[in-house]
């Protein structure tokens, strides 16, 4: 049995990425419009993909490097290995691989998508949301097979073949190697997620600036030098850096929740490695929920409601998925488990799944209430641009900020009401919880930017107007779940940096974080710092970038004659190339910060300070850090969200105080402004928030053996099965009994 539900992880891994492939071709199919679409098309994709490779070239001497530090640390402490270099190139090539996946059908379906346009709405919806669901399955996919595989092989190769108990430190040298992969993961989803916002705002400031405010021409003019760029990067930022930070997520959610599974004995059929297998057992189930989930995404005719579509496809795989966790939780676990002293019962995981879920959910409709069009904080903004520049910002700088209050409290009492069901494992298993559907939340992420692709290249192709408007409410309603996306995100993340934080303070054998220590209280306020420097960075070299841009577009406006007129084409490749240079440079100390710190605070302070350990005062690091960033990431998401749906109202006109308002108007071009404040805060700085979180808890996991505290006081329950042979005189039979006794180990 314990080998039957093993290999069906990475078989429910294989068959996301089966029908992923499926989706795939029909997308291909589909229509591409005529030359000039393609064409443009064309510009858009080689774009991305020259982004993507100047990338990974950088990103491999990166790898190099962290391979090589890893195997010499895997040699010197016994709960790892120099296998866990090569866990952490795996993790590092899928995660590239999942951005890969979402990038390359996302330049196939963009213009699949305004060629459907031309017909109606419910075809573009098909076509621009199933091409969402290859980047979806595609990430979920790769994550549960390549995490399900390393696992079978870990488990095989550290704790069967030792013929070692589950709860031991076999099992725990398995599970620092598996981290590896999860490592991986992350820190090539923070550098694709800096890297690929950078890009996209630099080229969506710069051709704002000049574009929109200075020439008064529209967002997607093909007259506009920086409209391929600016396209080429919603690609590489909400495409490709997405689908790499979702895979990140999502393994490690997995991760942190099989950690402190091992800490848990449980008397189940699966030879004691239930609690550890259940959250992959959840996530593979979730992907075949989440292809259920799909079907419902459809509208009558252009009348329809594309964001009721999209919600009822996700409740519908959040339902289905609450559901089987039940009968999951059921079958896998016994009714009595222990961690860490706290004592629950099966049925306690499963209303922590139950409630990770919710939280999710209540997660996304905050977030969508608090960026979507037509409601009060957005509004708010629209009706301040009235005054001018300075009052829009005002606005949506108190809109970000208010934006914190509801999720945070919504989240406390996830992380409490799942403590109290069933102790850290609880938190960990409804951040699982939540994750499960992961594959349907990057479905509906990945259309955002399909549509608005699709948008701009209508645009740039002069088409009809009614095609415009086509996908001007698929790209209104993107925008809405892209920044529902980003709330999910950073809620899951933060549930997750607090189970890796659990499962750190295990490895590392400290009992507390007391921060009536100094040394530990001014960790954690360097810790509460770095979320600010980061996003300071971020934010600069977008800055950077786009003032680049901007005088790009002004040198060719200004010497390319004709280009006004439509009788010469712009240098798009320049503008790509300026993005693209400046990506890859700014990416490198931001993600630098967040991989070092860790190991400084570690490292750097062993020994220092008699009464305090480097590893309590990297645990109030961590503490700092995903406390500061969990509302960083929120403030600027859902800010930047709800600038960019206030300037997008006004296409359609707002009423300002008994008047009309539309395009070119001076409260528009307020709003213009405001999205552009917005543009890094969303897409670049908040959104990164949650990797940067993740990733230096997991840096922190993987370099706790090194400056762990152990012997400690702290227990650990070990299940040790002893066969005892008893014989009995009963004629010529003999009877042999197995008897499993319980033995507590320091």
């Amino acid at each position: 049995m314990e080998q039957a539900l093993i290999y069906a992880v990475p078989a429910l891994g294989l068959v996301g990425l089966i029908v992923m492939a499926i989706k795939s071709a029909w997308v291909t199919k589909q229509q591409t419009g005529d030359k000039n679409m393609v064409e443009l098309a064309g510009y858009i994709a080689d774009g991305a993909m020259a982004f993507l490779k100047a990338e990974w070239k950088v990103l491999s001497y990166f790898a190099v490097i962290a391979v090589i530090l890893l195997a010499w640390s895997g040699m010197s402490v016994e709960t790892s290995s120099p296998v866990i270099a090569i866990s952490f190139l795996i993790g590092a090539v899928f995660s590239a691989f999942a951005g890969y996946i979402g990038m390359n059908i996302a330049t196939k379906a963009n213009v699949r998508t305004t060629q459907a346009a031309r017909t109606s709405l419910k075809h573009a919806l098909k076509v621009s949301f199933t091409g969402g669901s290859v980047m979806g399955l595609g990430v979920a996919g790769l994550a549960v097979l390549g995490l399900g595989s390393l696992f079978i092989v870990f488990y095989h190769m550290y704790v069967q073949s030792v013929g070692a108990g589950v709860n031991g430190l076999e099992m725990e040298k398995a599970l620092e190697v598996l981290a590896g992969f999860s490592l991986g993961a992350e820190s090539i989803a923070l550098f694709a997620r800096v890297g690929g916002g950078i890009y996209t705002k630099a080229a969506d400031v710069g051709a704002d600036l000049v574009g929109k405010v200075e020439a008064g021409i529209p967002e997607d003019d093909v007259r506009n030098p920086a409209t391929i760029a600016d396209n080429v990067g919603d690609n590489v930022g909400d495409v490709a850096g997405m689908g790499a930070d979702l895979f990140g997520s999502y393994v490690a959610t997995i991760l942190a929740t099989m950690v402190l599974g091992r800490e848990i004995v449980s008397v189940d059929n699966f030879g004691g490695i239930a609690p550890i297998l259940l959250p992959m057992v959840l996530a593979g189930l979730g992907i075949v929920f989440s292809i259920l989930g799909m079907f419902f995404v459809t509208i009558k005719n252009d009348k329809g409601d594309v964001q009721h579509a999209l919600n009822m496809g996700n409740w519908s795989s959040i339902v289905f998925t609450g559901i089987a966790s039940f009968f999951v939780v059921n079958y896998m676990l016994p009714e009595t488990l222990s961690i860490r002293g706290y004592d629950f019962t099966n049925m306690d995981v499963f209303y922590a799944i139950i409630l990770g879920l919710i939280v999710g959910t209540l997660m996304s409709i905050i977030t969508e209430y608090y960026t979507a069009m037509g409601k009060r904080p957005v509004k708010s903004i629209i009706d301040q641009s009235a005054t001018g520049h300075a009052t829009n910002i005002i606005a949506g700088l108190a809109v970000g900020m208010e934006s914190t209050v509801l999720p945070i409290l919504v989240l406390a009492g996830g992380i409490m009401g799942s403590y109290a069901f069933a102790g850290l494992y609880g938190v960990a298993i409804a951040a699982a919880g939540m994750m499960a559907t992961t594959a349907m939340q990057l479905a509906i992420d990945a259309f955002g930017p399909i549509a608005d692709n699709a948008g701009g290249i209508a645009e740039m192709s002069q088409l009809p107007e009614e095609v415009r408007e086509r996908t001007d409410i698929l790209d209104a309603v993107g925008n809405t779940t892209a920044a529902s996306g980003k709330g999910f995100a950073i809620a899951s993340a933060a549930l997750t940096s607090l189970a890796l934080f659990a499962a750190f303070v295990g490895v590392a054998g400290i009992d507390a974080i007391d921060i009536f220590k100094a040394p530990v209280l001014a960790a954690l306020f360097v810790g509460g710092m770095i979320p600010f420097i980061f996003s300071s960075l971020a934010i600069a070299a977008v800055g950077r970038a786009a003032m680049d841009m901007v005088n790009e577009v002004r040198r060719q406006f200004r010497e390319i004659p004709g280009i006004m007129e439509y009788k010469a084409k712009p240098e798009y490749e320049k503008c790509v190339e300026i993005s693209t240079k400046a990506s890859l440079r700014e990416m490198l100390l931001p993600g630098a910060i967040a991989l070092i710190t860790p190991i400084l605070i570690g490292f750097g302070f062993q020994g220092v300070f008699e009464q305090v350990s480097s590893a309590e005062m990297l645990g109030g690091l961590l503490a700092g850090v995903t406390v500061s960033g969990v509302l960083m990431g929120m403030f600027q998401s859902n800010a930047g969200g709800a600038w960019d749906n206030a300037k997008k109202s006004f296409e359609k006109g707002v009423e300002i105080d008994g008047q009309m308002y539309y395009k070119k108007s001076e409260p528009h071009k307020a709003s213009v402004t405001g999205d552009t404040v917005g543009d890094p805060f969303k897409d670049t700085s908040g959104p990164s928030m949650n990797i940067l979180i993740k990733l230096m808890s997991i840096v922190a996991l993987v370099i706790a053996p090194h400056i762990s505290q152990k012997p400690h006081s702290t227990t650990l329950t070990e299940k040790i099965e002893i066969k005892k042979e008893i014989n009995y005189e009963d004629g010529k039979k003999v009877v042999t009994e197995t008897v499993t006794e319980i033995k507590t180990v320091n």
